[in-house]
Order: C-alpha cells, then sequence, then structure tokens
C-alpha cells in the first residue's frame, strides 16, 4: 500500500498553508502551461488521479465536463474536497493508486497532479490508464522532475569561487525510493529517469504529445523573484500523451 503521509496531522497542517491549496489551481505556478495541454473538457468524461482537494474536478466541471471520477489515497484530502465542492457529477473516492484497476474505454481525459512519482507500481497503473481511455483518449500529468527528485542531499550547494548556486546531481541513474523530508521526516518519493518515464508511457500505447520541464518566463520572474531557483533546477515536468488508435 502506498504512503499515506498525507493524513499525518502535523504534515496535513503544514501543507495546507501551500499556495496551491490556498488559492487553487491559480497557486500553482505550473498551471497555466499544464491547462494550455488539456484538449477541450466539453461533454468529456474525465478522471482525477491523486485529486486532493478537488481543484482540477471542479475546474473541469466548470468547462464542459458530464462527469468527473476524483480519487485518492487521504482521507483528510478527500473530506476537505467534498466539503468545498457542490456537484454531484463529482464522484469522490478513496483508493490507493498502487493497486487500482479501471475498466475499458471509460474516460476521455485523465489527469493527475504531481502524484505519479510517490507510486512504486507506476508502469502497472499507466497500463490501466491506456486500458481507460477511450480512442484518442488523453492523459495529462505533471510529475516532480527527475533532476529535482535524483540528489542524494537534495540542496543547493554554493560554489565560493563564484558565488553561484548550483543543484547537484549525483545518484541520477539509480532509480526508486527517495526518502526525504518535507514538513515532517520520512516522505517517500520514487525516482525514475526522464527516459523511464517515455518508456513507461510508450509501452503502455500512448503516443507523446507534450513534454515540458517547466521554467518560468521572465515576466513570472518579475512578479515571483523566488523562482529564480528554477532556472538552474527545474521541479515539474509536464506530460501529455494520446491513445493510439489501433
Amino acid at each position: 500500500m502506498s504512503q499515506n503521509i498525507y493524513d499525518d496531522d502535523e504534515f496535513f497542517k503544514n501543507y495546507i498553508t501551500l499556495d496551491r491549496q490556498v488559492e487553487g489551481l491559480a497557486g500553482a505556478p505550473e498551471w497555466p502551461q499544464l491547462k494550455a495541454m488539456l484538449p477541450s473538457l466539453h461533454g468529456m468524461t474525465v478522471l482525477d488521479l491523486g485529486c486532493g482537494f478537488g481543484w482540477f474536478s471542479r475546474f473541469a466541471r466548470e468547462n464542459g465536463a458530464v462527469s468527473v471520477r476524483a480519487i485518492d489515497l487521504s482521507e483528510k484530502m478527500l473530506d476537505r474536497a467534498r466539503c468545498m465542492t457542490n456537484d454531484d457529477k463529482i464522484k469522490y473516492e478513496r483508493a490507493d493508486l498502487e493497486e487500482l484497476k479501471l475498466e475499458e474505454n471509460q474516460y476521455d481525459v485523465v489527469f493527475s497532479s504531481l502524484t505519479f512519482h510517490y507510486l512504486v507500481n507506476l508502469p502497472i497503473l499507466i497500463r490501466e490508464v491506456s486500458k481507460s481511455l477511450k480512442p484518442n483518449g488523453r492523459l495529462v500529468c505533471s510529475i516532480e522532475h527527475p533532476i529535482y527528485t535524483a540528489p542524494s542531499k537534495p540542496k543547493f550547494v554554493l560554489d565560493e569561487e563564484t558565488g553561484h548556486k548550483f543543484w547537484p546531481l549525483d545518484d541520477y541513474q539509480k532509480e526508486g525510493l527517495r526518502t526525504r523530508t518535507w514538513f515532517v521526516p520520512g516522505v517517500k518519493r520514487q525516482h525514475r529517469t526522464m527516459g523511464s518515464y517515455i518508456n513507461i508511457l510508450l509501452s503502455s500505447g500512448l503516443q507523446l504529445t507534450d513534454f515540458i520541464e517547466w521554467c518560468p518566463s521572465e515576466e513570472e520572474l518579475k512578479k515571483h523573484p523566488s523562482w529564480e531557483s528554477e532556472i538552474a533546477r527545474p521541479t515539474f515536468l509536464l506530460i501529455g500523451v494520446t491513445k493510439q488508435l489501433d
């Protein structure tokens, strides 16, 4: 079973203070580019994997989706999502994505935000997602960038000669568990190379259409100077794929 760190009281207390939880999609810096990767949602049947507070699920309905199935492992996240939602066409459900089984040809769009890098059995889930997509259906997702997840000691280091900070990239090819402190100790993530992510998708019959290493624009940097670190080390990788026709 996946680690359910989001139901830890101390973790959750801190997590809900993040901009993306206070402001919703508008508080997620990668959202504009992720949104641009989505097809029109009008008339679409949508699956939201790792739905959290349901921000995307509600966005999908507001933009014409006929129904949304929204799944998360965390009871705390789902409780908050249900409190924030007044729409019987959004169905919130608790399930472990490591064990999820999906029916064939059910969804036009599958969406997932910053969830897949927690999963050990990601290849199995992606095969299930591919199976569940209708012909020409779309999977749009974001993950933590492999450059961000790889290091044994993930922190910037100051070069005393130049005064520049750099991100040490060791253990990149060593895939597997990374245990970090994020609000609380012991948060587990799975590191994979970019090649592994691509091959997992391609081997499941999905065609790569978008592959974006998110970086702020000059205009965004003027508004958010703290995002300068993204120039040296990307945090987010945005991926879009389409189910190939048989």
